[in-house]
């Protein structure tokens, strides 16, 4: 693989520091973001060269600095190749039970942090006539499920907004591919907001029997490699979106019977 520069958000931790010890071990630059300075600045120190990774402190919903932190970006190593939208806060709680305020906050971080930063980045892609986007959507973004409404509504809306960007920006050579994990092993569960806006500060069972970040990693790796579209990750769970496809009323009937928080 030639070498890349490729902007990972929420790197911090689960997926994200997954994806950077595989790139980074690859010898391609990185440029590293999340809120957690210090976990940045670890994993920068621990990296075989720390020469090729940058750190730049970043807060998906403060949209006022996404034009200086591009513009940072790019300077660190002179360009950008694939921007992977890896940061987003989860949910674990009824709609009913939710406030307005924490649907809010999930979709400015999930859809309008990720939608606001790629935007920024675009006049970058479409000057170099080349640009990869790789947005860590969900198998929730395929369908929704109980106790993750606010959560399944803003994965949904990326796939809406990055597939007509696809489109529009073919000519450009602009590629996009939609990640769609199912349970991984990461801390987005103890970390979900929950109806009140706290964190749920609990390991779902799913969650810590799924697959490993690691793993996760590679798939996603391959993808890009492949520059697919779409891909569906995960153990058994992604074959619910097959499911949901073809036999829509049976999989509501599962759906409604699942045991899941």
């Amino acid at each position: 693989m030639s070498q890349k520069i490729i902007w990972i958000t929420g790197a911090s931790s689960g997926i994200g520091e997954a994806l950077f010890n595989l790139y980074q071990k690859q010898g391609n630059k990185l440029v590293i973001s999340a809120r957690n300075i210090a976990a940045l600045e670890k994993l920068k120190n621990n990296a075989s060269n720390p020469t090729h990774i940058h750190v730049l402190p970043l807060d998906l919903v403060d949209h006022a600095s996404f034009s200086k932190k591009c513009k940072e970006a790019i300077e660190a190593f002179g360009r950008i190749d694939i921007l992977i939208n890896n940061g987003g806060i989860s949910q674990r709680s009824l709609a009913a039970e939710t406030s307005l305020e924490v649907d809010r906050k999930i979709m400015e971080v999930n859809f309008f942090g990720t939608i606001g930063l790629s935007k920024t980045l675009l006049p970058h892609f479409i000057k170099n006539k080349s640009g990869h986007y790789a947005v860590v959507s969900s198998l929730v973004g395929k369908f929704g499920s109980p106790y993750r409404s606010a959560y399944a509504a803003s994965k949904h809306a990326l796939h809406g907004f990055f597939d007509s960007l696809r489109a529009e920006h073919f000519k450009d050579n602009i590629q996009v591919t939609m990640i769609c994990p199912g349970f991984i092993r990461t801390n987005v569960s103890i970390n979900a907001l929950t109806g009140d806006g706290s964190a749920l500060y609990q390991m779902d069972e799913a969650q810590d029997k799924g697959m490993s970040p690691e793993k996760c990693a590679e798939e996603i790796f391959k993808a890009l490699e492949k520059r697919k579209e779409e891909v569906l990750i995960g153990g058994k769970e992604k074959y619910a979106v097959y499911l949901k496809r073809f036999f829509p009323g049976l999989f509501s009937k599962i759906l409604r019977k699942a045991k899941v928080r």
